[in-house]
């Protein structure tokens, strides 16, 4: 977005709250939108988050630890603790730590974009895309994979299947298929349709609360540091001005520092989820 074009408070939010889409980068299908942003963030965070945790555990050592083995450390110890008090099975958890150990921090990676100024990574964008050609109006450009509703439920849609696989695994398909029958309710054939409803409002419930809680968060706060934005894009020499860019600097530094808090918090119950539904695939009604 250039300066140029003045834009108001609602433009300069529903520009930054637009998606790079295929369809934005003259794509010819039409009949499927990806945000194409959410995915070139959340798989290039994975590929960090794995390059990070795969050199600790290379230069992990029986001597005294580094910080960074001491931190992979930390997190492995504390995935692990959460998972063997929740999922009984040990040899489940040969596959469920990691996930959840990958959970956590995948998603805290995502997250912690949100930290980053506002306008820092779409203003790079905004000049590459111009200088191939591109109009800077619809240089669109977010970094927060998490407050996109599409990735935030393709997370929890995979820890779904994830869950189904463990309930097939662990009880057979026969004795899953006769649990979503006879369960909540009790085994009796006029109670059937009302346990298999239960049973699937049950996993939609889950579903989608998984995600809705994530992107509900991570896309409230990075709406307030839009907010906060836009009280250091009034600077003027008015007491009015000078006000606000005091405000936005206040402002800006609470917010950040308890936003840390946030993205921390919110990966921590996404992964604890993540290992509560799939204990709860283990357990026999």
């Amino acid at each position: 977005m250039s300066a140029e074009q003045g834009p108001s408070a609602g433009e300069y939010i529903g520009h930054h709250l637009t998606h790079l889409q295929n369809k934005h980068m003259g794509g010819i299908v039409d009949f499927t939108v990806f945000n194409m942003d959410s995915l070139f963030w959340a798989i290039s965070l994975g590929v960090i988050g794995c390059l990070v945790m795969w050199l600790g555990a290379n230069r992990a050592t029986s001597g005294v630890p580094g910080r960074l083995q001491a931190a992979v450390e930390l997190l492995v110890e504390m995935v692990d603790a959460q998972a063997k008090s929740i999922v009984h099975n040990a040899e489940s958890r040969k596959f469920v730590s990691p996930l959840a150990l990958t959970v956590f921090i995948w998603i805290f990676l995502m997250n912690a974009m949100d930290l980053l100024p506002v306008d820092l990574i779409p203003m790079i964008w905004e000049v590459v895309f111009t200088a191939n050609g591109g109009d800077a109006h619809h240089a669109y450009m977010r970094v927060v994979p998490t407050a996109d509703l599409s990735a935030s439920m393709g997370l929890s849609v995979s820890i779904l299947v994830i869950s189904l696989y463990y309930c097939v695994k662990i009880k057979g398909l026969g004795g899953w298929l006769h649990e979503l029958f006879t369960a909540p309710f009790g085994n009796h054939f006029l109670l059937y349709p009302f346990n298999f409803a239960m049973q699937m409002i049950e996993f939609i419930a889950k579903t989608v609360s998984h995600g809705m809680r994530l992107f509900g968060n991570m896309y409230a706060g990075e709406l307030v540091f839009l907010l906060i934005a836009l009280m250091g894009g009034a600077i003027s020499m008015s007491f009015t001005g000078i006000a606000l860019s005091i405000g936005h600097i206040i402002a800006g530094t609470f917010w950040a520092i308890f936003h840390i808090l946030i993205i921390t918090l919110q990966a921590f119950v996404f992964m604890m989820l993540t290992l509560v539904y799939v204990g709860q695939a283990h357990d026999h009604h």
